[in-house]
């Protein structure tokens, strides 16, 4: 039988990608959306060929997104109630609920002879919600980092935790008695940390960064029978502490963001359904309010502000690509028939295509609905959600590089009251050890702009490195009416363009300002030296 050649297979993989990508990205969706189309659209075409190679590359970037993941994890997030007793509480009663469900649909001609068992286990499967999706809409929108951004990857690495549980006993074997050694990488932890002082910055540095991943941290865990992810995910808590940490995550999302491409093609690849397939399918999307409305219902019982338990269940309130690993088990063990693998993955895709366009309208549909979802709230304020009082004369969002240095010459050449302001706790708590006056606020959080009078502070400088959420804080400030001047920064020149068309009143090109930059810095440096030869 001829096969398809490889080249026109991989161009084929590639061209259908970036169509689809490129086109669901002019309709203001996420590109993802897309790339799940193109995985449809190739098996509609019966090009499956190199699946297998696909799939690998899938399970890389899955790898990769969770030790980039471990790199800025704090683990104490882990122990916080609204984590573990959170998780807990939302995956029993989801898991029970979708059960019951699908048991319903057993009585209709739409599904025969399933068992409790069965649909037990497709129940539990659709109780994770995916790590991908979620990360992926966070990460664009600069809000990994903030409240509702460090709770709901808390509550991703509960789930796969739990995740390492159920394949462990699903395998029917213990890890080897190797695994005990694993904590030795501990003590071996001031190696890595050698290696990355010592590889600089480039292609060296990258290379180690996938051996860290994929090797000392995957591939150890799974040497001795233990989920490879989870050995990634612990590799970056290891590593997060290392002043190069951020350093490396970065240097590895071009790595992880293409790795991730040819996971959402493998899901439209894993199969077609038919018209049976699809009406269930639609039937439990329908599902997906009752499992965002439970994370919103709990968050809220746990003292969260109703911005924050809404953000939280909007990037949470979807199917998990663990549905596909836990059907993939039950095929294999003999529990579920393999027409639920391919389920799965379409109702994993659909609960994509709806979170999608609702996570990237979510500030609007806060904005519309702020009143009502108020009444929502606890009379009592989690201890990281209270309110903010600030007395300044200017405001500085976004205390890394450019912002700190912002902060400082402000502070020596002006006489002026200047505060920072970061979504980052522990960036906030560097600072104020410093001596810094530095404070937690989200500058996207509309609520945040309800604490303070704005109009009582004369300059605010927007020195965040995500162009979104610099172009979200202008969008706050014309809705409340602030009349002061604004300052923001952009890596590029069509960002410089659309802050200014937004009628930001100065806008720095990074980017384009180094040269200048530097030789004004030189010219310093050279009179300062001359002086001291005279």
């Amino acid at each position: 039988m001829e096969t398809t050649p490889i080249w026109l297979v991989d161009s084929a993989w590639i061209s259908f990608a970036f169509l689809c990508g490129f086109l669901a990205r002019l309709v203001k969706l996420p590109p993802l959306i897309g790339f799940l189309a193109a995985g449809f659209i190739l098996n509609g075409l019966e090009i499956r060929q190199g699946l297998e190679a696909l799939e690998e590359m899938a399970d890389l970037g899955v790898t990769l997104l969770l030790f980039t993941i471990g790199l800025k994890l704090d683990i104490k997030s882990l122990l916080r109630k609204e984590i573990w007793l959170g998780t807990s509480i939302h995956m029993l009663l989801t898991t029970i609920v979708l059960t019951g469900f699908l048991l319903l649909l057993a009585l209709t001609p739409l599904i025969s002879g399933l068992n409790a068992t069965t649909a037990l286990l497709i129940g539990f499967a659709l109780s994770f919600s995916s790590t991908v999706f979620a990360i992926k809409i966070l990460e664009d929108r600069g809000e990994l980092n903030s409240l509702h951004g460090v709770t709901s990857v808390g509550i991703l690495v509960m789930q796969d935790i739990i995740a390492v549980v159920f394949l462990t006993l699903s395998a029917g074997k213990i890890p080897s008695v190797w695994a005990l050694a694993l904590p030795l990488l501990f003590f071996i932890r001031p190696l890595f940390f050698w290696f990355l002082d010592r590889t600089g910055h480039g292609e060296l540095f990258a290379l180690l960064g996938l051996f860290l991943a994929l090797v000392a941290g995957a591939t150890s865990f799974e040497f001795v029978g233990l989920k490879a992810d989870l050995g990634a995910l612990i590799m970056g808590i290891m590593l997060g502490t290392h002043p190069k940490a951020r350093e490396l995550s970065y240097t590895l999302l071009g790595f992880k963001n293409l790795f991730l491409v040819a996971f959402f093609l493998s899901i439209g690849l894993s199969g077609l359904p038919d018209g049976k397939t699809l009406i269930i399918a639609c039937l439990l999307a329908v599902f997906l309010i009752f499992k965002g409305g439970l994370f919103f219902v709990l968050m809220s019982r746990f003292n969260f502000r109703s911005r924050t338990a809404m953000f939280t269940s909007f990037a949470l309130g979807n199917y998990s690509e663990f549905g596909l690993i836990v059907a993939a088990v039950g095929v294999k063990n003999g529990w579920i028939e393999s027409q639920w693998l391919v389920l799965i993955a379409i109702s994993l895709t659909i609960s994509f295509v709806i979170g999608a366009p609702l996570n990237s309208s979510v500030y609007a549909l806060y904005a519309r609905f702020k009143e009502k979802l108020k009444r929502c709230e606890s009379t009592t304020r989690h201890a990281a959600d209270q309110p903010i009082k600030i007395e300044a004369d200017g405001l500085i969002f976004g205390m890394g590089r450019i912002g700190t240095n912002a902060y400082d010459t402000a502070q020596q050449e002006y006489e002026r009251v200047i505060v920072g302001l970061d979504n980052n706790q522990e960036t906030v708590d560097r600072h104020c050890q410093a001596g810094r006056n530095v404070i937690f606020g989200d500058a996207a959080d509309i609520d945040f702009w309800d604490k303070i009078n704005p109009n009582d502070i004369k300059l605010i400088s927007l020195c965040m490195t995500n162009h979104q959420a610099n172009i979200t804080a202008v969008e706050q400030l014309q809705n409340c009416g602030y009349n002061g001047f604004i300052t923001a920064t952009a890596r590029y020149d069509e960002e410089e363009r659309e802050l200014k068309e937004m009628g930001v009143d100065s806008v720095y090109n990074v980017f384009a300002n180094i040269g200048s930059a530097y030789v004004k810095y030189t010219r310093e440096q050279y009179l300062e030296k001359t002086q001291e030869i005279l």
